[in-house]
């Protein structure tokens, strides 16, 4: 679908950047050492910040995925080096702020179950936000993206694995149950609340948090057989993970108005629950289907919380990869063509990471979704998939570690593409 909004004076298109900080081999096998991975983020950052970008997103991530790989449930077994180096946010946010102008900095994503869990995660942030407001003209708001972590071997070892047989029945849909509960601590904390665990989510299953009837009869029998009943239950009530008496974090006196909170979740119940509690945006990605982006705005323009105001598109960031190419000495359909090379390297360099082997239909599939082209192209792929009201979130370093030439097409990007989509949504 086409957007165009001519004649219309209206802001232009909001773009981000996300930082993966990711260090893996790239498509030629290269991969650089822990010091040189983060000269190349605030390399790329402090270009971003000059560019204009609006925050700078930056992945999360715990533990090594490489030495996982030998447990008994490994995930990603294929994956080659680390997922992703930033495992403190909080402290590469203050740094991130201290060496930039104008560009805010949000987590996608930290996991609220690891490191601790909600309570001193939540305790963190605010320590941050202390810090980061002790400058009354500061203004740049730190976003909060949080989750139940992507990886679950990240949280393991916080406790966070099935304490009984009736539990590892239902551990998928159980799971997101412990984030709703962890993130009910996690918010109220930050809200300023005191909170014990009297008041917090209680989780108590039935057959509507289960994908079929199969997965719930199996969770039935194991209650059952660890309950000693005789029959089926109907409801199962699950013991709460995160139990306490009164507490309150410190510092409690920061600067609320510049925290921002987004769920990387996508489950219905989740976004409409966290919004009773505070302000509560979500992510999506760039991959999701048109229908579920428009049933999301849809439901959070119903649930979003009233402290945050109206619900806007932008107030769901999407995340979508950009294989820009607009060398000097190319012309416009070598660039192009360069670009896809790129592209298809890099996509079948992360779906063998990933898997194990490189599948065409899911690198093919991958580069439908992708940003891929040189700066025309581009432009006019972001005319094509995105509302002009959307927020993108830039993904540059993918899979790629020459940071030099990441500032150079993050640079076309904010200089070339930008303009030429702001023109054509003007009908210029």
């Amino acid at each position: 679908m086409m957007w165009i909004r001519l004649g219309v004076s209206v802001p232009p298109m909001d773009h981000d950047i996300f930082f993966s900080i990711s260090q893996t081999p790239d498509a030629n096998g290269y991969v650089p050492s822990e010091h040189d991975m983060f000269r190349n983020y605030f390399q790329q950052l402090k270009v971003a910040d000059s560019l204009g970008f609006g925050v700078g997103w930056i992945a999360q991530a715990h533990l090594s995925t490489v030495t996982q790989q030998s447990n008994s449930k490994p995930v990603v077994p294929h994956w080659k080096g680390e997922v992703g180096l930033c495992t403190d946010f909080p402290q590469l946010a203050m740094e991130s702020f201290r060496q930039t102008n104008n560009i805010e900095i949000g987590s996608a994503v930290v996991s609220i179950l690891a490191s601790g869990g909600p309570i001193a995660q939540a305790e963190r942030i605010a320590n941050t936000l202390l810090l980061h407001g002790l400058d009354p003209d500061e203004n740049r708001k730190l976003h909060i993206g949080f989750s139940a972590g992507r990886f679950e071997f990240m949280a393991r070892p916080y406790g966070i694995v099935p304490r009984n047989s009736i539990e590892e029945a239902a551990w998928p849909a159980l799971r997101g149950q412990i984030f709703m509960e962890a993130s009910d601590v996690f918010l109220k904390l930050l809200r300023g609340d005191v909170v014990n665990s009297e008041t917090t989510y209680q989780t108590i299953l039935s057959r509507s948090n289960f994908r079929s009837d199969e997965d719930w009869e199996r969770v039935q029998q194991a209650a059952m057989e660890f309950e000693q009943l005789d029959d089926a239950p109907e409801e199962i009530e699950i013991p709460k993970r995160y139990v306490f008496e009164d507490l309150k974090i410190i510092p409690h006196t920061f600067r609320r108005e510049l925290l921002r909170l987004i769920a990387g979740t996508h489950d219905p119940r989740a976004q409409a629950f966290l919004n009773t509690i505070m302000p509560v945006k979500v992510f999506n990605l760039s991959i999701t289907k048109p229908e579920v982006i428009d049933a999301t705005h849809t439901r959070m323009s119903e649930v979003y919380h009233p402290d945050g105001g109206a619900w806007k598109r932008s107030d769901m960031p999407r995340t979508s990869f950009v294989f820009l190419n607009a060398e000097e000495g190319l012309t416009s359909e070598e660039q192009s063509a360069c670009a896809h090379r790129e592209a298809k390297a890099a996509l079948g360099a992360y779906w063998n990471a990933l898997e194990g082997t490189i599948d065409p239909s899911k690198v093919e599939n991958a580069a439908q979704n992708a940003l891929i082209g040189n700066a025309e192209e581009i432009a006019h792929q972001i005319i094509e998939r995105f509302h002009p009201e959307d927020r993108i979130m830039a993904w540059f370093d993918f899979f790629n570690h020459d940071s030099e030439r990441v500032c150079r097409d993050m640079t076309a990007y904010m200089e070339q593409v930008a303009p030429l989509v702001e023109k054509i949504l003007a009908g210029a």
